[in-house]
């Protein structure tokens, strides 16, 4: 697990990603670009780093759908 500031960083970083494109399949193929991928797991959806798709943390509930 990363740290919490790193963690903090990330989840601001994805929730910005996602105000900049109109839907969610642009929204994960940007954040694939950017090495970020939202993975669908049995806690429910989670942000994960490529190319591992190690989990980071959970996606905040705003944005899951």
């Amino acid at each position: 697990m990363a740290k919490n500031s790193e963690i903090d960083e990330i989840v601001t970083f994805v929730c910005a990603q996602r105000g900049r494109v109109r839907n969610d399949r642009q929204w994960r193929r940007r954040l694939a670009a950017f090495g970020f991928a939202i993975a669908d797991t049995d806690e429910g959806q989670m942000i994960a780093k490529l190319p591992r798709n190690r989990i980071v943390c959970p996606l905040p509930q705003e944005f899951c759908a």
